[in-house]
């Protein structure tokens, strides 16, 4: 079975992406997970392309008990689309733009990350212009999320191998 990949993708990739990519990864360690899934972020443009997270998404990851500092942004390539079994939206324009960008058979890959999650159609918000308070809220949308990936991820890796591909989706 091939190793289980995920891209997380918002606009900049500075706070929310960043922040799921890190919450994600915690979250796989904790359940003894995190060696056996590919998990990236990304942005839908690339502003911050090469910059380090947003300081209250670092700061919120640390109060966490999660490092996010050493992560980079760089901006959605089209080899992501191959890379990645399962790319993950933040909000509608993410997954507008991502649907747009993918290669006709990369189109089913792309959903929204709460969605996907069991969460409903549900946006996580973007918190740049709001304070810190906006990174709370997000920083738990983004927990409860992971953790419902991970479960999602866990019965894809414990169940027996039958000879076939099996998806996260």
């Amino acid at each position: 079975m091939p190793k289980p990949s995920i891209l997380f993708v918002c606009l900049g990739n500075i706070c929310r992406s960043p922040l799921a990519e890190g919450v994600l990864r915690a979250v796989l360690s904790a359940k003894g997970m995190a060696e056996g899934v590919d998990i990236d972020s990304a942005g839908t443009g690339a502003w911050h392309a090469g910059s380090a997270p947003d300081p209250r998404s670092v700061a919120i990851a640390a109060r966490n008990g999660i490092d996010i500092s050493g992560q980079r942004a760089r901006k959605v390539r089209p080899e992501d689309f191959s890379r990645f079994e399962l790319i993950l939206g933040m909000d509608h324009s993410n997954v507008e733009l991502l649907r747009a960008m993918a290669p006709q058979d990369g189109t089913d890959r792309v959903h929204l990350f709460l969605d996907f999650a069991g969460r409903g159609d549900i946006e996580v918000p973007d918190p740049y212009f709001g304070g810190a308070n906006g990174f709370d809220e997000v920083y738990r949308m983004i927990r409860v999320a992971s953790e419902a990936v991970a479960d999602r991820l866990g019965a894809r890796l414990s169940a027996p191998a039958r000879g076939q591909v099996s998806s996260i989706t």
